[in-house]
């Protein structure tokens, strides 16, 4: 059974940093792609980050020199590292895997992830 752990959401100061983690088992990841997305109270889910299963990374402008997206295909794990937090980044945070292998770049779509995780609130105080 296929399992996405996040953790490492948390209260922060504006322009203080954090870093998500998102731990799956139940099989092995290396060959898809893996993103975060987020959901703000009243707002869809968005797509945040994603990392194909080459390495190349996709950022929603917004976050794009703030955040980093990285994988570590030994340990199964997906790592969301966030500086300079904005008020605006509060939302519940959410790692997914892709449905499709070996795609050259990861998708943006939520409707291509298959595997999601519960969540992990992050909130930024201004």
């Amino acid at each position: 059974q296929v399992q996405l752990v996040e953790s490492g959401g948390g209260l922060v100061q504006a322009g203080g940093s954090l870093t998500l983690s998102c731990a799956a088992s139940g099989r092995t990841f290396s060959s898809y792609s893996m993103a975060w997305f987020r959901q703000a109270p009243g707002k869809e889910r968005d797509i945040v980050a994603a990392i194909g299963w080459t390495g190349v990374t996709f950022y929603t402008d917004s976050v794009k020199g703030r955040f980093t997206i990285s994988r570590d295909n030994a340990k199964n794990t997906v790592l969301l590292h966030m500086n300079s937090l904005k008020p605006e980044d509060t939302a519940v945070y959410y790692c997914a895997v892709s449905r499709d292998q070996y795609g050259y770049t990861p998708p943006r779509s939520d409707r291509t992830y298959a595997y999601w995780g519960q969540g992990t609130q992050v909130a930024v105080s201004s």
